[in-house]
């Protein structure tokens, strides 16, 4: 997915900018990087995080970096933030998103303007390049940036940095946020609402759909309104947040409590019924302690993640070694295994291979039962907003597997959505298919209107496409 900082101070910003970054690690696996302006003009730093998290791969550079205005971000696939010399002036750019239809702009701006795209590995072009040349087509900063969302098909959150301040975007339907601190030196912005707290800032405001402002030492001015609807990723609260992190005024952590128990009142399952409740370190460890209250089944900790030296960042791209790295972090705690029915909580369910494996690896630990419970509902679709998954093809989720097996290659859309309707036979049936072909003693979703009651928000507000295909 990503996330980004950006500060604007009195004082050398380096050390907020380079902790403040860093806080937004959870966001992103492959490229890290931070701009600054000073006295000496515009210097930046890119590093691959893929085998060591950001602050390693960032400390020198903290100690030769230096100014008052920086923005720094925390990413899956681009390198960014790129330095971009146009009819604007020098800016940085960094952005948080996703665009479907790259192919198409990058033709068109090619054939127009005779402009050429540097290729990353693999062909792919550089998205935030693509932004920046479709701001560059326009007269001022603020009209290119309103341009760029507006022409992109997806999602589009951006911080621009010029010698005058730190510009910051929210996508024009606040699929992603942006939070803005304030402190006696300056102001913050982050993606992650508690990413400057230990910094020493304060909340100031959360930057609306659409809305564009920009920092600077002395203040935040709002250069474009915010517009009035909203369709921020539900995701967020369900597996990318923080814990500690809130977002539209809802505390990630206690949004997971709730899916947990809305969960067990669904489920019914007393104690004596099972022996104990665990949720998949890390995200999955809240859903399952709100199911664990509601339904007064013990919490137990059966297998503990181990990070001291595989810090998330450190997973690689093919996906089989992926699935052995995730393995390869737990640690079983037999006497708490052997011989026990267990309730076992997970955030979502994308392809399935990890979570059968991690079953599996209870049951070589001595488990009697595994009843898996997934803390949001099949995922049905693709995402069209955020890259937050590594799937390349609908078909490679496991729900759309099973819908594949039944109804063939073809399927109407509008029977995909009855598959999504929890009240329907074909959701029964396809949730069947997936207990069995991923060998759990029992399966069950959470329902899309309890996760949405557990987000507590207009409905209307929050983006739900991967789950029921509606926009």
């Amino acid at each position: 997915m990503g996330g980004f900082c950006g500060v604007a101070s009195k004082e050398d910003c380096v050390f907020d900018l380079f902790f403040g970054t860093d806080y937004h690690s959870h966001l992103g696996t492959r490229r890290a990087g931070m701009a600054v302006y000073g006295k000496d003009g515009f210097n930046r730093a890119i590093h691959n995080i893929e085998n060591s998290p950001f602050r390693t791969k960032f400390e020198k550079d903290v100690n030769s970096m230096s100014g008052t205005l920086g923005i720094g971000c925390i990413s899956d696939y681009e390198p960014q933030p790129l330095i971009v010399r146009s009819h604007h002036g020098p800016y940085a750019i960094t952005t948080v998103g996703k665009i479907n239809n790259i192919d198409e702009l990058v033709e068109e701006i090619v054939q127009s303007g005779g402009i050429h795209f540097m290729e990353m590995s693999g062909g792919m072009i550089n998205a935030t390049e693509l932004v920046a040349a479709l701001i560059n087509q326009q007269e001022n900063l603020i009209d290119g940036i309103k341009y760029a969302q507006e022409r992109i098909d997806g999602s589009l959150t951006l911080m621009v940095m010029t010698p005058k301040g730190v510009f910051v975007a929210r996508d024009k339907l606040g699929r992603t946020p942006i939070f803005i601190g304030k402190k006696e030196d300056g102001y913050i912005a982050t993606s992650e609402s508690f990413a400057y707290l230990n910094l020493g800032y304060k909340d100031f405001k959360t930057v609306g759909p659409g809305e564009i402002d920009v920092l600077t030492p002395e203040g935040v001015t709002v250069l474009s309104k915010p517009g009035t609807k909203m369709k921020i990723c539900t995701f967020l609260w369900v597996y990318y947040g923080y814990p500690t992190s809130e977002y539209e005024g809802v505390s990630v952590e206690t949004m997971r409590y709730k899916c947990g128990e809305h969960m067990a009142r669904r489920d019914g399952l007393t104690a004596e019924d099972a022996d104990m409740v665990a949720g998949v370190p890390d995200s999955g460890t809240p859903h399952a302690v709100g199911y664990a209250n509601e339904s007064g089944i013990p919490f137990k900790r059966p297998f503990i993640k181990y990070t001291p030296t595989w810090p998330r960042s450190f997973m690689p791209t093919i996906q089989s070694k992926r699935d052995m790295i995730a393995r390869m972090k737990l640690i079983p705690i037999n006497e708490l295994i052997e011989n026990q029915r267990l309730v076992l909580i997970d955030d979502s369910i994308v392809r399935g291979t990890q979570l059968h494996n991690k079953t599996e690896f209870l049951k070589e630990s001595g488990a009697a039962e595994v009843h898996v419970r997934s803390a949001c509902p099949p995922i049905m679709f693709g995402c069209k907003y955020l890259n937050f998954s590594r799937s390349t093809s609908e078909l490679e989720l496991i729900a759309r597997r099973m819908v594949r097996q039944v109804e063939g290659e073809n399927v109407d859309r509008s029977l995909l959505q009855e598959y999504a309707d929890p009240n329907s036979d074909r959701y029964a049936h396809m949730v069947d298919m997936i207990r069995e072909q991923l060998n759990f003693d029992s399966l069950a979703y959470n329902r899309l209107d309890d996760m949405i009651d557990s987000v507590g928000i207009a409905p209307e507000n929050l983006c739900t496409f991967c789950w029921n295909g509606v926009e």
